[in-house]
């Protein structure tokens, strides 16, 4: 896989709280990284390049385990599911009552922070509300994986996404230099992501704040995360007040007149031909095709440009709905 931008190859990982399944996972089990020779070139990189000490970077590597489980997600055959989830599972985890009762008593308590942030930056609150529901219910499930052994593991071992994973190893030593934080305490997702908005290593360096003005860029803390998350909508072109996504009625159970994409356009004049109205007023020119696929009919949706803002954050039209359909539930 060609290097990306990385806050494109997130995208892959699908970092929302539900596909890390809450449950206690297998314990990584003690290996030998320093007798691999890539290893002992990533050190001697590390140490010629960012000038960390070789008996610093020797040690934690010595005490890094391998987390076999995290492996097997990214080796063999993609299973739906494994890294990626779909909108039935969406539905089941993120969109319960119990997840759209804390996004409201979230909007209600840090309305103060999620104000100044939208006035800040731009963007609307009510999606920044979605954000922090989709990734961790709000601070309430995090992940339980030590960083560095999932991201060691992937880091040194084959997997279809092992280029990117030593990139984040290497962001990781970075970080934890940078932010003073201790690389053995670091725990999250089992692709390395940390935090109540669930970043890996080089988007943290990229667009972490200290919004609580602690002095501290805490991935943890919820304030510091609503900036983080309105700095990324700023950042990748959020309008505020303009059209997200609305649904829309076609004859039948099952669509197939189109591919449904949040990459993909089409005049609203077509999708009108094509028998796709919409519902709810959609003042854009150009509409992405969205669908939603459940177990006896799909619902199909014309999402605007701020849609596709949702999806550069985790490449999928089930993510960015779900945020979208939680945003809806506290305005």
């Amino acid at each position: 896989m060609k290097i990306l931008k990385p806050i494109i190859l997130i995208l892959l990982l699908n970092l929302a709280t539900f596909a890390q399944e809450a449950k206690t996972p297998t314990p990584p089990v003690p290996y030998d990284f320093l007798k691999k020779q890539e290893v002992k070139e990533f050190i001697n990189m590390m140490v010629k390049r960012n000038h960390f000490k070789r008996s610093y970077l020797e040690e934690v590597l010595s005490n890094a385990m391998l987390d076999k489980e995290t492996l097997d997600r990214y080796t063999g055959k993609y299973k739906v599911g494994t890294t990626n989830g779909s909108w039935e599972r969406y539905k089941d985890h993120v969109l319960d009552e119990h997840t759209l009762q804390l996004a409201k008593e979230f909007k209600q308590n840090y309305y103060s922070t999620l104000k100044r942030a939208e006035d800040e930056y731009g963007v609307d609150m009510d999606y920044i509300v979605g954000f922090m529901g989709v990734e961790s219910k709000y601070g309430t499930y995090t992940g339980d994986y030590r960083i560095l052994d999932a991201l060691a593991t992937l880091a040194f071992h084959k997997n279809r996404m092992k280029k990117f994973f030593k990139s984040e190893f290497k962001n990781l030593f970075l970080l934890m230099r940078e932010e003073n934080r201790d690389i053995y305490t670091q725990y999250g997702s089992f692709a390395g992501a940390m935090g109540a908005v669930q970043q890996v290593p080089s988007i943290q360096r990229r667009f972490m704040v200290d919004y609580n003005n602690d002095g501290k860029k805490d991935p943890w803390d919820l304030e510091d995360c609503i900036g983080v998350i309105a700095k990324f909508m700023h950042n990748k072109g959020w309008v505020k007040g303009a059209v997200v996504a609305v649904p829309t009625n076609f004859n039948g159970k099952r669509f197939t007149k189109l591919k449904c994409s949040h990459k993909k356009t089409y005049s609203v004049a077509y999708l009108r031909k094509k028998g796709v109205k919409p519902l709810e007023p959609f003042n854009e020119k150009r509409a992405y095709l969205l669908k939603t696929r459940n177990s006896d009919h799909d619902d199909i949706w014309m999402g605007g440009k701020n849609f596709r803002v949702l999806t550069k954050y985790n490449n999928s039209t089930s993510y960015g709905m779900a945020i979208h359909i939680i945003a809806q539930s506290v305005k």
